[in-house]
C-alpha cells in the first residue's frame, strides 16, 4: 500500500517529515525547502527558521521556484484563501539568507576563527589549519588564484573538501568582520565555521539551484 499523499500545508511541525513543493510538486526534506506563512494582514512572508505560527506552505529553496510561486499565485491556491505575495518576495528571501550568512561570519570572527588579508591567509594555509577560504565577490580573480590553488592542493592531499565561499562583496565582508577592505579571509575549524559554511551553501543553492555544482 503506497504512502498517503502529502498535503500542501502544515501546522509548523516539520520533524522527520518530507514536504511537497507547491511549485514542482516534488517531496523533499525541509532543509531543501523554504517555508512561507501568511501574516495577520494576509501577506506571504518567508519563515526561513521554520518557527512562525500558522499554516505554512513550502517552496523548493531556489530563487526560480519562488519566482514561479509568486507568478502562478501558488500561495493562494495552496492556502485556499486570498493572500498577497509581493513581487519582490524572491529578493526578500535572498536578503534574509545573506543576512544570516553575515551574522554567521560575524560570530565566527568573534570566536577567533577568522584570519583576514592575503598574507595572513597564506600563512594559515601553510599551518594546515585552514578549513575554508572566503573571497569578496568583487575582488580580482588574480588575487585569489594562488590562494585557491594552494588550498585545494593541501586539502586534496588530506582527502578533505576545500570549501571556497565567494558570494559576499568586499563591503559585506568588511562590515561583518569589522575591518576595512576585507578581500580575502581564511577560517579554521570550529562550530561557528560549520554554521557559516551551512549558511553559505543555502545561499548558493538559492541563487544557483539545488542541482548546481
Amino acid at each position: 500500500m503506497g504512502a498517503e499523499p502529502l498535503d500542501d500545508t502544515d501546522d509548523g511541525d516539520v520533524r522527520g517529515s518530507l514536504r511537497r513543493c507547491i511549485v514542482t510538486r516534488h517531496e523533499l526534506p525541509p532543509d531543501d525547502l523554504i517555508r512561507f506563512v501568511a501574516d495577520p494582514s494576509g501577506t506571504i512572508v518567508p519563515d526561513v527558521t521554520r518557527k512562525l505560527p500558522g499554516r505554512g506552505v513550502w517552496v523548493t529553496s531556489e530563487r526560480a521556484a519562488v519566482e514561479a510561486a509568486v507568478r502562478s499565485n501558488a500561495f493562494a491556491k495552496s492556502l485556499k484563501r486570498h493572500v498577497n505575495a509581493r513581487p519582490d518576495l524572491p529578493q526578500a528571501v535572498e536578503a534574509l539568507f545573506v543576512e544570516r550568512l553575515l551574522n554567521a561570519l560575524s560570530l565566527a570572527n568573534k570566536a577567533g576563527l577568522v584570519s583576514t588579508g592575503a598574507e595572513k591567509v597564506d600563512k594559515l594555509l601553510d599551518s594546515g589549519r585552514a578549513a575554508a577560504l572566503l573571497h569578496g565577490a568583487d575582488g580580482t580573480p588574480e588575487g585569489r588564484r594562488k590562494l585557491d590553488a594552494k588550498f585545494m592542493a593541501i586539502q586534496r592531499d588530506k582527502g578533505k573538501p576545500a570549501p571556497i565561499v565567494d558570494c559576499l562583496t568586499i563591503e559585506q565582508l568588511s562590515l561583518a568582520i569589522g575591518r576595512s577592505n576585507v578581500v580575502h579571509a581564511g577560517l579554521i575549524q570550529g562550530g561557528a565555521t560549520t554554521r557559516f559554511l551551512s549558511q553559505a551553501e543555502r545561499l548558493r543553492r538559492y541563487r544557483s539551484g539545488l542541482s548546481a555544482s
